[in-house]
């Protein structure tokens, strides 16, 4: 099975893939270890007739139904070392090719990110450490003393799927009552779980924090919106490392500045950065990090790995975990 390397950004290949993972899937494949442009497929069509298989990550172009037909009509398979698909998977689902995703892979450090932050939030870190920060004592220990800790306390997670649920997973380990909104989860699959089903209205007012893991779609443009926020209890945390278009951001902005016991710690805005002058820039109890929660540093080997082995499975006919269906685009990231 010839397989090559398709990137629009070559340099990410050599980041995401080790010599060692590489040298692996040649074990499996006859893979042409040169990284591909789209222009240069488009210009050389016909050396790309007999590929099989496509490994590629983030920077991954892509191609129209008619594109794929004419230069990869032997393709039978993309393994994608990174997260998200939705910018080019479906005229490859659509012509036949089955899509493998590392989603799983990389959501391990956003769940571990997601995480910590909610224990260090629980424990009033943010807030307290703001105002110790600026040489108020004093004030940061009055803050403190108004968060309750980690001991039975109420968090509530927005989306159920696979990274909502690493981080149900991951919060077993603390004392702590899990709340869900997800209109995808069952009783049945809450139970599980060990969690509890509400609303989104309900979420935001019972639980102290407030992640958020919805995937990134039209329907939920827009759908975290200034009520919601407004009706979060004293010193609560707004936690957001889904995507910044679930959220209406100017009146996240606004409850921010009339509620200044309330944190928002934001790894995704839209668009990323926020604007010149946005709000944020200017509101103290809001926490801005430049979309660090997924995997980065030695981290990202870890996508490669896992489709060096989904490869393998495809290649001798075992269980391939990580296949991305036209169902799963609805709900996924």
């Amino acid at each position: 099975m010839r397989a090559v390397l398709l990137c629009e950004l070559p340099e990410k290949i050599n980041t995401v893939y080790t010599k060692e993972t590489l040298q692996e899937i040649g074990t499996m494949t006859a893979l042409d270890k040169q990284i591909y442009t789209k222009a240069d497929v488009l210009a050389h069509k016909e050396a790309f007739a007999d590929v099989e298989a496509v490994f590629s990550t983030w920077g991954m172009p892509s191609f129209s139904e008619e594109e794929i037909s004419l230069c990869f009509p032997a393709l039978k398979a993309v393994f994608y070392a990174a997260g998200s698909v939705q910018t080019f998977a479906r005229p490859f689902l659509n012509c036949g090719v089955k899509i493998y995703s590392a989603w799983a892979a990389n959501g391990v450090p956003v769940a571990e990110y997601t995480t910590a932050q909610i224990i260090l939030a629980n424990k009033g870190f943010f807030a307290s450490a703001r105002l110790m920060s600026a040489g108020n004592a004093a004030e940061s220990r009055r803050t403190f003393a108004a968060y309750p800790g980690n001991y039975g306390e109420a968090v509530g997670i927005i989306g159920a799927g696979m990274i909502g649920k690493m981080v149900i997973g991951m919060l077993k380990n603390y004392r702590l009552c899990v709340k869900v909104f997800d209109p995808f989860l069952s009783e049945e699959a809450a139970a599980e779980l060990g969690v509890q089903k509400c609303s989104l209205e309900a979420l935001f007012a019972d639980c102290l924090v407030v992640s958020n893991h919805l995937a990134n779609n039209e329907q939920t443009k827009g759908m975290l919106c200034g009520r919601h926020f407004a009706s979060m209890r004293p010193y609560a945390t707004f936690l957001n490392t889904g995507r910044g278009a679930q959220v209406a951001e100017v009146e996240l902005a606004a409850v921010l500045k009339q509620r200044p016991d309330l944190t928002a710690i934001l790894d995704v805005t839209d668009p990323e950065p926020p604007e010149e002058g946005h709000p944020f820039y200017r509101l103290p109890n809001c926490i801005l990090t430049p979309h660090i929660a997924g995997s980065s540093g030695e981290e990202v080997h870890r996508m490669a790995e896992y489709m060096a082995e989904e490869c393998r499975c495809f290649c001798t006919g075992g269980i391939c975990r990580y296949e991305v269906t036209h169902k799963m685009l609805e709900t996924m990231a």
